[in-house]
């Protein structure tokens, strides 16, 4: 699969968390943890199962940085 989107970060699926319609799909991304909130119909598609490896995509049109003062 080609993507343009550049920030592609593996990671692994801890937690498939479902609900009616949404899921939220906690992965762990070498110690940071990311939530993906996609539809139920999404997970299964994907056949996602806790302890699958996938790549998280980020595509944003904004990004905030912060520092400490």
């Amino acid at each position: 699969m080609k993507l343009s989107a550049r920030n592609q970060i593996p990671a692994r699926i801890t937690a498939i968390n479902s609900g009616e319609a949404i899921a939220n799909v906690e992965l762990d991304a070498g110690g940071v943890r990311l939530v993906a909130s996609i539809t139920v119909e999404a997970v299964r598609q994907l056949g996602l199962t806790e302890g699958a490896q996938v790549i998280a995509v980020v595509k944003a049109s904004d990004v905030m940085v912060a520092t400490a003062d």
